[in-house]
């Protein structure tokens, strides 16, 4: 428990899946913080019920952090949703709520902790590798939601780079929740594009994740990051 002694984290989406993973994995390293919608055990913690649709939710989540703790070094973008339906399918509702929380969030979050970041914070995104490669009809609404995030992460580490801020976007595969479960009615099809034939589990995103946010990783920005067991080999 020390890679991440006196740091601050903010995980969006932290009730579940990988975000609670990842809450757990900061933790466990020795990360004080906030998790939307969940309490950590074992460091200090702050619940927040923020709704990533509202712009002004976002923002008090990152102040009610940095008031309660005195600072914020870790801003973990993990709240997402996932719409997969034809193109003629899709309607304007679809579009904007996808849009709103999968890159609006992530925009006005990185925003407002950025203002309250100093040397050696990390701004980290959970992307998809299907913003890579889309192997199957239906999911031209999401793959364009997640690849605006490649682009906003390059940006963003050229704006804080010289302020010893990194920025970057972790793109993972097939990954076993409530939201893709590995014995789904479509999880033999996902199994058989990768390279390793099986789903990973939310720890070993969350691992890879924690990471990317310690010094070990510090001269990394910029960078999408991919782990998926292979699927875009």
């Amino acid at each position: 428990m020390s890679k991440l002694k006196g740091k601050v984290a903010l995980v969006t989406g932290g009730s579940r899946g990988i975000g609670a993973a990842i809450a757990r994995c900061l933790a466990h390293e020795g990360a004080n913080g906030v998790v939307a919608e969940i309490e950590q055990a074992g460091r200090r913690a702050l619940s927040i019920a923020a709704d990533s649709s509202d712009p002004s939710a976002i923002q008090a989540a990152v102040q009610k952090t940095v008031a309660e703790f005195g600072q914020l070094d870790i801003l973990i973008n993990n709240a997402g949703i996932f719409v997969a339906k034809p193109i003629d399918e899709l309607t304007l509702d679809d579009f904007e709520q996808t849009i709103n929380i999968n890159v609006k969030a992530v925009f006005i979050a990185s925003q407002a902790a950025a203002s309250q970041m100093g040397e050696g914070s990390r701004i980290i995104t959970i992307g998809s590798n299907l913003a890579e490669h889309v192997p199957t009809p239906g999911l031209s609404l999401y793959s364009l939601s997640k690849s605006a995030l490649i682009g906003f992460t390059k940006g963003l580490a050229r704006d804080l780079g010289p302020r010893g801020i990194t920025v970057n976007v972790v793109h993972p595969g097939s990954t076993d929740t409530d939201m893709n479960p590995a014995n789904g009615e479509h999880s033999d099809g996902q199994r058989s594009l990768m390279a390793i034939s099986r789903y990973g589990a939310p720890d070993d995103i969350a691992g890879f994740v924690t990471w990317l946010a310690s010094e070990e990783s510090r001269f990394i920005t910029g960078a999408g990051l991919t782990i998926d067991g292979g699927t875009n080999a």
